[in-house]
């Protein structure tokens, strides 16, 4: 269980609240306007940022001394973070060995993580000789190397068509499906957070507010999320 414990973001004038639960193996979406703290809130989770009070715990454990890289969870960003002087295969490497000092046991696992999303036979590849999907799909074999336990998504398939982008959310949720994994997802899309997540996160006016179940939340919007929308 994720649980954000009265906590309170404080960065340059800027200031966020949340206090909430999220149980193991849920599927999150978070939506809000544009600067109200959305990635904001996964630097905290993941442990980039600080906050200023409170506490975030996972299973119970406070992360608060837990470095980022030490920390259960896993990020794709927008930029998927694939270095360009790297093969993809090193890439995914690194969520192995950071030194890329691989035994064979996992290049193996490398090797397999490639063939799970579809990419088998690019390890060879530098990232710039992959499409954007491929990009995508590189990263979350990277994610699911690590196979940490909770898994944060910050629009990293906003750049793809729709099409494409439906095709990554459906492999997100296979693989997460199978690793039992609790996954937050940052979009600025309805259709999205309807498509992907039980439970949505409203980010507005300062607040990260419980989560609701989705459907619902969108049925019936508060006055930010309906103001956000457009309605």
């Amino acid at each position: 269980m994720l649980h954000l414990d009265r906590v309170v973001i404080e960065q340059d004038g800027f200031r966020l609240t949340a206090d909430w639960q999220v149980p193991a193996g849920a599927r999150v979406a978070i939506i809000g306007p544009s600067g109200a703290g959305k990635s904001t809130l996964l630097s905290v989770i993941a442990g980039f940022l600080v906050p200023v009070q409170g506490r975030v715990l996972w299973s119970g454990q406070d992360l608060a001394r837990v470095l980022p890289g030490a920390r259960p969870l896993s990020v794709l960003f927008q930029d998927q973070n694939l270095f360009p002087h790297l093969t993809v295969a090193q890439n995914l490497g690194l969520g192995l060995r950071p030194d890329l000092r691989l035994s064979a046991q996992q290049q193996a696992q490398v090797d397999a993580a490639l063939g799970r999303v579809g990419l088998a036979g690019t390890g060879a590849r530098r990232p710039g000789a992959l499409s954007g999907g491929q990009m995508g799909r590189a990263a979350l074999a990277r994610a699911l190397l690590r196979a940490r336990p909770l898994l944060l998504l910050d629009e990293p398939f906003a750049a793809l068509g729709p099409a494409l982008k439906a095709e990554m959310l459906a492999l997100v949720q296979e693989v997460a499906g199978e690793a039992g994994a609790t996954v937050l997802m940052v979009t600025h899309d309805p259709k999205d957070a309807l498509a992907f997540a039980d439970q949505t996160i409203l980010v507005a006016d300062g607040v990260a507010q419980p989560p609701r179940a989705t459907a619902a939340l969108f049925e019936n919007p508060p006055p930010a999320l309906q103001a956000y929308l457009g309605g």
